[in-house]
């Protein structure tokens, strides 16, 4: 599926964030673990990596990977990523830090129905607040196109995945969410991309809303930029609900060249993306990105 190895860059953005937070030292976050292991933080020292717990169940095709990581405090997180059933097909899983002790992983509930293409990941969590967090990524439909989802937490407790509301209208063959980020407990907004009738991929938009996701929509001014037709948001943060800032990537033109963008919503309403300023000037190689 396209869309991972992009989100594994942004993957690696978290874990070197978590250890700087945390006091420990880049040359700890630099050591990469293996795909499916964690390593957790506790004060200033890293302590020893070890198998995310209940994979070693989930994941009988042998590939595991973790994918995302999001702590409202210290000792509680949640994660994400995806696994290999027996039947090879990629599932997406979630799995619960509390008091400093990881629960075991699970499939995210719902995406059995969904993922029946078998091409299903977590590609971002975010959370707000101790066991109350949301989430996103995509999974394969029975024609084997590229589908957008979300999942809520609550509690400590997730609950069923469904299709990004909307992308049934924008989506002619592939979407995914990227990016989430959430302000407050139900409160969220994510970012990703899609493809539209003319089969260029253009970036979206969608935001929850004391936990009911809105309508997505495509991102206000992309389409103008997006002459090449690739476009997505790859990052997302938002300071309060509604408020929030994204940004990623644009195809200028055909040959190929691409170019960061930013964009901006207040109060629930997002304004026209714009290419990152002085990136023009910086970008004389024509690669350029937001992630």
């Amino acid at each position: 599926m396209r869309r991972r190895s992009a989100a594994m860059a942004t993957g690696a953005t978290v874990a070197l964030c978590s250890a700087l937070l945390t006091g420990a030292s880049t040359a700890a976050a630099g050591t990469q673990a293996a795909p499916g292991a964690r390593v957790p933080a506790s004060a200033a020292t890293w302590g020893a990596a070890e198998e995310v717990p209940g994979t070693a169940a989930l994941n009988q095709g042998g590939s595991a990977q973790t994918r995302s990581v999001s702590c409202a405090s210290a000792g509680h997180c949640s994660a994400g990523g995806y696994y290999t059933d027996g039947s090879a097909h990629q599932q997406a899983f979630v799995v619960v830090e509390k008091h400093g002790t990881w629960g075991a992983a699970e499939e995210v509930p719902g995406t059995a129905a969904l993922n029946t293409g078998g091409g299903a990941a977590i590609l971002s969590v975010s959370c707000a607040s101790g066991g109350s967090c949301s989430a996103g990524g995509d999974y394969l439909d029975g024609s084997g196109h590229e589908q957008g989802f979300v999942v809520g937490e609550r509690q400590g407790t997730w609950g069923t995945a469904e299709d990004v509301p909307g992308t049934v209208v924008l989506n002619r063959g592939s979407a995914a969410i990227l990016s989430v980020s959430c302000a407050s407990a139900g409160n969220c907004s994510a970012g990703g991309d899609y493809t539209d009738g003319s089969g260029a991929y253009q970036a979206l938009v969608v935001r929850e809303t004391k936990g009911t996701w809105r309508t997505a929509k495509e991102l206000p001014g992309i389409a103008t930029l997006n002459k090449g037709g690739s476009a997505a948001i790859y990052s997302m943060s938002c300071a309060s609900a509604g408020n929030c800032s994204a940004g990623g990537r644009y195809y200028s033109d055909n040959s190929g060249d691409n170019q960061a963008f930013i964009a901006s919503s207040r109060h629930g309403s997002w304004g026209k993306a714009r290419e990152a300023p002085g990136t023009a000037t910086l970008n004389t190689g024509g690669r350029a990105a937001i992630f």
